[in-house]
């Protein structure tokens, strides 16, 4: 599970940790008894168990990345689909997984308000009825990493339901810029800080309150 990660400011520079340390460590001043700039701030985790997130669009890591958990632009993700009860359902090379675990750590996009109830109630009619389709039984048709994938999957579902809605399709394109991209690179920033102050402790930039006049510098730790 991921910690917490806290900022706060002092002496003109935004400090990361997983928690507040009894001096500054930049310039080693002591906190006893002292107020800080500002009160500590806790960085939103981008995080969610996907089994607990219902009638949602999931991104994890592949089996391959799984150990790693990692969101760096540079692993290969997975997508699926929750259904009401937390089952993903996500397609592979052996035709429509339900998994019951192993979403624990990923990125959720809910697909459906709290409010629409009806949608609610047929969600999982309809994510059983798309996924017992032919077209994703691999003796049929088989699994093709470019054109026939996980993400062809989910989304071809997504747009069937936003029909049913009187919705337009989304492209891929459409899709990925407007709500993965913005949440991948959130994740893999947080990912960076966690990093980074498992490993130094700290993760020091310069604050953005700083003069005009001055250089912003690099992340120092």
């Amino acid at each position: 599970m991921d910690k917490s990660v806290l900022r706060f400011s002092h002496c003109n520079k935004n400090i990361f940790c997983f928690f507040v340390p009894e001096e500054c460590p930049e310039c080693g001043l002591s906190f006893s008894g002292r107020r800080l700039e500002e009160a500590p701030v806790s960085i939103p985790n981008p995080f969610s168990n996907g089994h607990k997130s219902p009638c949602s669009f999931l991104v994890a890591p592949t089996d391959e990345n799984k150990l790693s958990r990692d969101f760096d632009g540079g692993s290969d993700l997975h997508t699926g689909i929750s259904s009401s009860k937390g089952v993903v359902f996500n397609y592979t090379k052996t035709g429509v997984c339900r998994d019951y675990q192993g979403w624990e750590r990923c990125l959720s996009i809910p697909l459906v308000q709290p409010d629409m109830y009806n949608l609610i109630d047929q969600w999982d009619q309809y994510l059983d009825k798309f996924s017992s389709a032919q077209m994703w039984d691999p003796v049929l048709k088989s699994f093709n990493e470019d054109s026939h994938n996980c993400y062809n999957y989910t989304l071809m579902f997504i747009n069937c339901v936003s029909a049913t809605q009187g919705k337009r399709a989304l492209s891929k394109d459409e899709f990925t810029k407007s709500f993965v991209l913005p949440r991948i690179k959130r994740a893999s920033k947080y990912s960076t800080l966690c990093r980074e102050i498992s490993q130094n402790h700290f993760y020091i930039v310069d604050s953005p309150q700083k003069e005009s006049g001055e250089t912003d510098g690099d992340g120092k730790t």
